[in-house]
C-alpha cells in the first residue's frame, strides 16, 4: 500500500513538473476574493467603492456616490467584457492597445480606439495621487491583464491547465482516500474499557481507588464519545475542504470557469463564516466535555478524593459537578459562538456589548431572586449539601432529588409528585443519603415479657443480618441495641440504631422487622398493643346508676 501511494504521488509530480512555468497557472485566492464594497461618510458626500472584474480577477477599482455607483460600474464592466471579447477573437499576433486622452480636462481610456472610461477625482482619491496618474496606473494594469486573458485562452495554455486540473484531482482522491482510511483505523483502535462492576467487599473494609472503578468506567466511556464525536466532525470538514477546495482551485485555473469562483465566493462568504464558527463552537464544547471527564477520572483515579465514607458518596456527586461544570461551559461557549457570528456578518459589536451591559444591569435588578437563586445553588454544589440521587427534606416537603442545576431543585416525592424548589429558597436541608443512612426502629415489647431474653433475641436478630452475605454490603456497622428507652402505653421501647449504606436504611428495617417477628413468635414473646387501665370509684358508679333511675 505505501508503495502504491509513492508511485501515485510520484505520477502527480511528474504530471505537474511537465507543465511548462511560462503558461501553466494557479491563481493565487487572495487575488480573487471579493472585498465589500467599502463607505467613507462625510458631511456633503458619501462614496461607494467597488472592482472591476475580468475573468473573475479584480482589475482596479472605482469610486462613485452612492446613487450613481450602481449605474457607472455596470456600465465600465460591460464595456470592458465587450472591448476584450472583440480583441480575444482578433488573430494571435494582434497587440492590445491602451491609450489615456484628455477630453474636457478629464483623463479618459480607450483600448484599441474604443471608449472604456472616464477617471474622476473621486477613482484618484482611492490611490491618493492625480486623476493622470490614476489613469496611467490603470491603463498599464489593463494593457497586462488582457494580454494575460488572451494568452490563457489559447489551446496549449488549456492543455497545461488541463494537466494542473488532473493533478489536483488526482491529489484530492489520494487524500480523500488516506482521510477515509484514517477514519477508519481511528475507529478500529478505539477499545472502550468494559461497564460491568468489580466485585465489591464489605464497605466497612478499607476503600482503594480500585472501588471508583465504575465511576471511572462511565467518566472514560463519556470522554471516548466526546472525542469520537469531534474527530467525526473533523474528518467530514476535512472531506469536505479537499474537495470543496480542490474544485474551488480548478474552477480557477481556467478563464472560462474563473468567474465561478467569484459568484460562489459572493454567495457563501456568509454561510461560510457562520459554519465556521458554529463547528468551532460545537467542536469547542465537545472537547470542553472531554477535559471535564478526563479531569474528574484522574482525580478519582488517583484517590485523593476516597476515604472510608466517601466512595459511595462520590457515585452521587460526580454526576452532578460534571452536569452543572459542562451546562456552564456551554452557556459559555454559546455565547462566545453568537458573539463570533456577529463579528462575522460584519456587526460592530462593541454598542451590543455596552447596550448588553446596560441591559443586564436592568435585568439583575429586576431579577435578585435568579442572582439568590444561582448564588445558593453553586453554594449548594460547592459544599455538597447533596446531589443528584439523594433523599433530602426541604421543610414540609422531600423526595428523591432527581434535577439540581444553579437554579432550583426538583425532587420525587413518596406519591411521584416532582416538587420544584428554588434554591433561595433552601434554608435549611435535611439529607438522608449523605456518606451514609441509619435506620432508627423502636420496638415495643409487653411489660409481661421477659426483657432480658427480648434483648438478647433482638442482638442475635443483628448478629445474624449483620453476617448475611445478602445484607453485610448494605450494613456498615453491627447493629446498635440501645436497650429501654421509655415506658410507653404500647408497653416497653426498645431502640436499635442500624447504620447502612445511603438510601438503604429503608430496606435494611424492613428486613430487620420481619425476622424480628418471627424470631418473637417463635419465643413467644408478644409485640404489646395500645392498653389503658380505667379505675372506677364505687360511689362514682352508684351515684350514676341512681341518676339514671331517676331520668
Amino acid at each position: 500500500m505505501r508503495f502504491q501511494f509513492l508511485a501515485i504521488a510520484s505520477s502527480m509530480a511528474i504530471a505537474v513538473v511537465s507543465v511548462p512555468k511560462a503558461t501553466a497557472q494557479i491563481p493565487l485566492l487572495p487575488q480573487l476574493l471579493p472585498s465589500p464594497s467599502s463607505v467613507s461618510n462625510d458631511a456633503n458626500n458619501r462614496l461607494v467603492t467597488g472592482w472591476i472584474y475580468l475573468d473573475g480577477r479584480r482589475l482596479f477599482q472605482i469610486a462613485a456616490s452612492r446613487s450613481n455607483f450602481p449605474e457607472r460600474s455596470e456600465d465600465i464592466q460591460k464595456k470592458l467584457e465587450k472591448i476584450a471579447q472583440n480583441y480575444f477573437q482578433s488573430p494571435a499576433k494582434t497587440t492590445v492597445k491602451v491609450e489615456v486622452r484628455k477630453v474636457n480636462d478629464l483623463p479618459v481610456i480607450y483600448i484599441n480606439g474604443q471608449y472604456l472610461m472616464t477617471i474622476t477625482s473621486e477613482d484618484a482619491g482611492l490611490r491618493e495621487v492625480d486623476m493622470l496618474t490614476s489613469a496611467n496606473q490603470i491603463a498599464e494594469s489593463l494593457q497586462e491583464d488582457l494580454q494575460q486573458a488572451k494568452q490563457e485562452r489559447q489551446t496549449q495554455f488549456l492543455i497545461d491547465q488541463g494537466k494542473i486540473a488532473a493533478g489536483i484531482g488526482l491529489a484530492m482522491i489520494v487524500m480523500s482516500w488516506g482521510v477515509y482510511s484514517w477514519q477508519r483505523r481511528s475507529k478500529n483502535d478505539v477499545v472502550y474499557p468494559l461497564a460491568s462492576q468489580p466485585p465489591r467487599g464489605p464497605l466497612n473494609s478499607p476503600i482503594s481507588p480500585a472501588a471508583a472503578q465504575p465511576i471511572t468506567t462511565q467518566l472514560n466511556q463519556q470522554q471516548h464519545r466526546h472525542i469520537q464525536e469531534v474527530k467525526r466532525r473533523l474528518f467530514q470538514l476535512t472531506q469536505a475542504g479537499i474537495w470543496g477546495g480542490g474544485s474551488f482551485v480548478i474552477l480557477g485555473l481556467f478563464p472560462y470557469t474563473r468567474p465561478f469562483q467569484v459568484v460562489i465566493l459572493t454567495a457563501a462568504q456568509f454561510p461560510l463564516r457562520l459554519g465556521v464558527v458554529f463547528l468551532v463552537t460545537y467542536v469547542a464544547i465537545r472537547l470542553i466535555y472531554a477535559l471535564i471527564d478526563r479531569f474528574t477520572t484522574t482525580l478519582i483515579s488517583s484517590g485523593a478524593l476516597l476515604t472510608p465514607e466517601s466512595s459511595e458518596r462520590l457515585q452521587l456527586r460526580v454526576s452532578t459537578f460534571s452536569g452543572v461544570t459542562k451546562s456552564i461551559a456551554t452557556g459559555i461557549c454559546v455565547g462566545v459562538g453568537f458573539l463570533l457570528a456577529l463579528v462575522s456578518l460584519g456587526i460592530d459589536i462593541v454598542p451590543l456589548l455596552a447596550g448588553a451591559s446596560l441591559v443586564g444591569v436592568a435585568v439583575s435588578l429586576a431579577s435578585q431572586n435568579l442572582i439568590k437563586d444561582a448564588i445558593n445553588g453553586f453554594l449548594i454544589i460547592l459544599e455538597d449539601q447533596y446531589a443528584l440521587g439523594d433523599v433530602i427534606t426541604v421543610g414540609n416537603v422531600g423526595g428523591l432529588v432527581e434535577n439540581l442545576n444553579l437554579r432550583m431543585t426538583q425532587v420525587r416525592d413518596s406519591e411521584g409528585r416532582l416538587i420544584t424548589i428554588p434554591n433561595g429558597e433552601i434554608k435549611v436541608v435535611a439529607n438522608l443519603s449523605s456518606r451514609w443512612s441509619r435506620a432508627d426502629l423502636t420496638i415495643p415489647i409487653a411489660y409481661q415479657a421477659d426483657i432480658e431474653k427480648a434483648l438478647k433475641l433482638i442482638e442475635s436478630i443483628g448478629f445474624e443480618m449483620d453476617k448475611d452475605p445478602q445484607w453485610e454490603r448494605q450494613i456498615l456497622e453491627t447493629p446498635q441495641v440501645l436497650g429501654i428507652d421509655q415506658f410507653g402505653d404500647r408497653g416497653l421501647i426498645i431502640r436499635v440504631w442500624i447504620k447502612t449504606q445511603p438510601l438503604k436504611q429503608w430496606d435494611v428495617a424492613r428486613e430487620f422487622r420481619r425476622r424480628l417477628k418471627v424470631a418473637l413468635d417463635q419465643a413467644g414473646i408478644s409485640i404489646s398493643v395500645p392498653q389503658q387501665a380505667i379505675w372506677v370509684n364505687d360511689e362514682q358508679s352508684l351515684n350514676f346508676q341512681g341518676n339514671g333511675k331517676a331520668n
